[in-house]
C-alpha cells in the first residue's frame, strides 16, 4: 500500500469570513462552501447533533487545500491560547511558498495580521516569513531567490 497525497489540512475556526478572507489574500483560491449536519456527519467525527459550515481553499494549481470548519453545533471549544508560540506542541503552522514575500506580507498585515518575528534570509535560497491571521492562526511564507 502506497500513500497517494494529502488533500487537506482542517482549521476549526469562529469567525469563517475573516478566516477564508486571510487565506484568498495569501492566494488561495476558494473552491467551494457548504453545509454538512446529521447522524453521519456526527458518527464521523464522535460528536452529536453536528451542524458545520465548511469552506475548502486550494492553492492555484490544485496542489493543497485548507478546509475551514465553523461549528455551529455543537459550538467549538478553545483548548489553547490564540498566541500559542512556534514550540508549543501540536499542529503550529502552514508553510506556502509565495513569489513576492515582501507583497504578500504586505497585504496581510494591511488585513490585521502580524508579523510573528521578522522577515529573514536563510542561507543563500530563501526569505522566510511567519505571520500570525485571524483566530491565532500561523502561516510560514517562504520565498525561494532563483539565480
Amino acid at each position: 500500500m502506497t500513500l497517494q497525497r494529502m488533500d487537506n489540512v482542517l482549521i476549526v475556526v469562529d469567525d469563517l469570513e475573516a478566516v477564508k478572507a486571510f487565506f484568498v489574500e495569501i492566494g488561495m483560491e476558494l473552491e467551494g462552501e457548504s453545509t454538512v449536519e446529521g447522524p453521519s456527519v456526527g458518527r464521523l467525527v464522535g460528536l452529536e447533533n453536528v451542524r458545520c459550515t465548511i469552506a475548502m481553499l486550494r492553492v492555484p494549481g490544485g496542489h493543497g487545500r485548507v478546509e475551514l470548519d465553523k461549528f455551529h453545533t455543537p459550538a467549538a471549544v478553545r483548548d489553547g491560547s490564540e498566541a500559542a508560540p512556534v514550540n508549543a506542541l501540536g499542529l503550529r503552522r502552514i508553510m506556502f511558498a509565495v513569489d513576492d514575500l515582501d507583497e504578500v506580507v504586505s497585504r496581510l498585515l494591511a488585513h490585521g495580521a502580524k508579523l510573528l518575528g521578522e522577515v529573514v534570509q536563510y542561507g543563500d535560497t530563501f526569505r522566510l516569513a511567519y505571520v500570525r491571521g485571524p483566530e491565532g492562526i500561523l502561516v510560514a511564507l517562504a520565498e525561494e531567490r532563483r539565480g
